[in-house]
């Protein structure tokens, strides 16, 4: 190991160096910078695996406006042009590199094509460009609408310059071309940091503002609500306001808009709607855009977490005595060192009937849900031989994809994510490239266009945090009494599987699911389960809690995620009154907990 970091260290100190050298003479461009995003949209979702969010033309195979800035350069002159970015169909050695875009600088375009080559996030050289003047406009130019990406752009005046792409390399350098200083801003102190800002995370955080909490919501997307955003189109699922708490669910309620219904028009999720509220409460200090990637430690406990802006790079660090780990992936609670697994226990390990007689890394899979819509009119689609291949055996004739379009259960949903991502983008295309152009029934799909496909990937499970209480199978169906019993869970055991018939013809790439329900009763899951076992001030809620594989089949659905966010937030006010941590108000002010929750946190009237 000590050689291994002697290397590192190596060949960091090496790049810096090199950097040093090349500084004055090269300009970076981060395209999610662009002054001007056009058409395309930034996708924060792999950052943590490749290095930075990155722009996107998800244009459903339409070319998408250009995305324009301005740059700056030291002086006019020649420079070599490199540009982050991949073929990504390389991976399965598909044909035709659909993520094809050029790069116009100063109204003439480059003429390497880029997206064109590497299954890799690498620097593709674009030769030399003559530079006129020192401010020149630069643009993205989609060829294509088929989620072409570009993440960043380099142009050094010393020809043999080449930028670095390994990953600690590639970040100093970043830190060094835009200038960034040297410690990330502070953000002040809170008494609670949430990260993430799904279902689960926004009821946490009004929670314990309402409570009296000075209170960081930290979401990497421009909108909150996860899964129920008009990002991604999942209805809320699960009860709420039942006993023995039926104050639990009241925040939850004020954040449903009432409409049931997968893959429906954005207006259905009402992406405002959740952000009028966290608004209103003036306790809340809300960071959109802003990606937690570091955590500071003293002992066992979070002294502070660090986040990027996913659009202008800048840094910022948030202090506080308590944190909550709202990510889904359970990102927060890793980054710190706690304990937590990942895929399936063995019945072995859990004596539960449902688990696998082996250990494996399967998960349920992450959705790219579709739809499309008659326009009356001949609506043409390309042909696309990088996508998923089908026939009338293999095809599905559908005119929107739901839930069960769930991909990457055999793979890593966090390393293997853009992948997994991408393969069920090749399954819609390619299946809906069939049903226009060479199915039997073409002339029923003629009028109907691609109307939206969601770019950012429903997830289902990854990380699972341990708490001093681990969920099972067997807890809820012979209905285990826990004294710290709160939030009532009413969906199914909902485990997913791949689908028999999308395995006999793409085995090992399926794209469909199917799910086997186990009926529960309503059941109260213990408080015990919603913070970590090892990290002392790491609250969690949603899917990142701590059960079993099983288990998470029932207590996954968004309701049930934000009853668990209420209940932590007000767990974070008496740690904060009695100057204690999470385990702490179990041991010595669970009384006390149980009686905020009868109370609630909603609005009266509301219920």
């Amino acid at each position: 190991m000590k050689v291994k970091l002697s290397a590192l260290r190596l060949l960091l100190s090496a790049c810096l160096s090199l950097v040093s050298a090349a500084g004055a003479q090269t300009v970076l461009v981060e395209a999610e910078g662009f002054d001007d995003h056009g058409g395309w949209v930034v996708d924060q979702q792999f950052m943590d695996q490749m290095g930075s969010p990155f722009l996107l033309a998800h244009g459903l195979g339409k070319p998408v406006r250009d995305a324009a800035t301005a740059v700056l350069f030291p002086r006019p002159g020649e420079y070599r042009l490199w540009v982050r970015t991949r073929d990504w169909v390389a991976p399965w050695k598909a044909p035709g590199a659909p993520g094809r875009f050029q790069l116009i600088v100063d109204g003439r375009a480059v003429e390497t094509l880029f997206g064109t080559q590497g299954a890799h996030w690498h620097w593709q050289d674009g030769g030399m460009v003559q530079i006129a003047k020192k401010k020149v406009a630069v643009r993205l130019h989609d060829l294509t609408g088929f989620d072409g990406r570009c993440d960043a752009i380099v142009f050094s005046a010393d020809a043999g310059f080449v930028p670095p792409n390994e990953s600690e390399p590639m970040a100093a350098f970043r830190k060094r071309m835009l200038g960034l200083p040297e410690k990330p801003q502070n953000a002040g102190d809170f008494d609670l940091v949430v990260v993430g800002g799904g279902i689960a995370g926004t009821c946490t955080a009004i929670s314990a503002a309402r409570l009296g909490l000075q209170v960081a919501l930290i979401q990497n997307r421009p909108v909150l609500g996860g899964n129920n955003s008009s990002e991604v189109r999942v209805h809320l699922n699960g009860q709420i306001n039942l006993p023995p708490y039926p104050a639990l669910g009241d925040v939850v309620r004020e954040l449903d808009t009432g409409y049931r219904g997968n893959a429906q028009p954005a207006r259905h999720y009402d992406d405002q709607q959740k952000l009028n509220v966290v608004r209103a409460e003036r306790n809340i200090h809300l960071y959109l855009n802003m990606h937690a990637f570091k955590v500071e430690k003293q002992g066992d406990r979070i002294v502070a977490v660090v986040a990027r802006h996913t659009v202008n790079s800048s840094r910022v660090r948030f202090t506080a005595p308590l944190f909550a780990d709202c990510t889904g992936d359970g990102t927060l609670g890793f980054l710190a060192g706690a304990d937590y697994r990942m895929g399936r226990e063995s019945s072995d390990q859990t004596d539960e009937s449902l688990a696998p007689e082996k250990p494996d890394k399967m998960t349920m899979g992450a959705s790219v849900q579709w739809y499309s819509e008659s326009t009356g009119q001949q609506e043409n689609f390309p042909d696309c031989p990088w996508a998923l291949q089908f026939n009338e055996e293999s095809c599905h004739y559908l005119t929107r994809g739901d839930w069960d379009w769930e991909a990457g259960m055999n793979r890593d949903q966090i390393a293997e994510f853009e992948y997994i991502r991408d393969h069920a983008l090749r399954a819609v295309y390619g299946n809906w490239a069939f049903l226009k152009n060479h199915s039997r029934e073409m002339a029923k799909f003629a009028d109907r266009r691609l109307e939206w496909v969601a770019f950012i990937a429903g997830k289902r499970e990854s990380r699972r945090l341990l708490g001093d209480v681990i969920l099972q199978q067997q807890d809820i169906q012979l209905r285990k009494k826990f004294a710290d019993a709160f939030v009532t869970t009413t969906w199914s055991i909902d485990l997913h599987y791949p689908a028999p018939e999308n395995t006999k013809h793409f085995p090992g790439s399926e794209f469909r699911s199917i799910a086997k329900f186990t009926k529960i009763e309503p059941y109260p899951i213990p408080y015990r389960s919603l913070y970590s076992r090892n990290v002392g001030n790491l609250l969690m809620a949603g899917r990142c809690i701590s059960v079993t594989h099983v288990a998470l089949g029932t207590v996954r659905v968004m309701r049930t995620g934000g009853m668990m966010g209420e209940l932590i937030g007000m767990a974070a006010s008496l740690c904060k009154k009695h100057n204690t941590d999470p385990r702490g108000v179990y041991q010595n002010h669970l009384g006390e907990l149980k009686r905020l929750a009868r109370r609630g946190v909603g609005k009266h009237g509301e219920r």
